[in-house]
C-alpha cells in the first residue's frame, strides 16, 4: 500500500566533517500534519522535582489521532530521567481546535534509584 506524502528536506551545514539532514513531512495521505508542545514538574520524590519540556511527533490533521513524545528531565541532584509515552486521543474544543492529556512515569535514575510521576496536557 502506498500513502503519498509531501514535506522537505533541510541540510546541516555544520563546519564539522559530519554533517545531518532533516525530514519534515508536511501531509500524509493529504491531511497536513502538526505538532504539540508540552512541559511540566514531575513528582517530588527522594527529595526533589524535575521539569521538562518538549515537541511530540508530527500526526495527521482532522482526524483522531495520538502523539509519541520523548524529552529528558532537567539535570536536578545529579541527574536526570527520560521521558516517553504516547499522548491520549485528541480532545476537540468547540472552536475547532485540540489538545492531548499525557501521563506516565520516568525512566529510574538517582544516586538513590527512583522514579518519577508525570501528567498534563498539550499545548493546543
Amino acid at each position: 500500500m502506498k500513502i503519498p506524502i509531501t514535506g522537505f528536506l533541510v541540510h546541516s551545514d555544520d563546519s564539522n566533517s559530519i554533517h545531518s539532514h532533516s525530514l519534515y513531512i508536511s501531509t500524509w495521505d493529504g491531511k497536513p500534519m502538526h505538532v504539540h508542545q508540552f512541559s511540566g514538574v514531575t513528582s517530588f520524590d527522594v527529595g526533589h522535582t524535575h521539569q521538562y519540556a518538549g515537541t511530540t511527533e508530527p500526526a495527521p490533521s482532522g482526524v483522531q489521532h495520538t502523539h509519541r513524545y520523548f524529552t529528558f528531565t532537567t539535570f536536578n541532584d545529579g541527574h536526570k530521567h527520560e521521558i516517553r509515552g504516547v499522548t491520549g486521543l485528541a480532545i476537540f474544543l468547540p472552536n475547532g481546535r485540540h489538545y492531548h492529556e499525557f501521563s506516565g512515569t520516568t525512566t529510574v535514575n538517582g544516586a538513590i534509584p527512583h522514579k518519577h510521576m508525570y501528567s498534563g496536557n498539550t499545548s493546543m
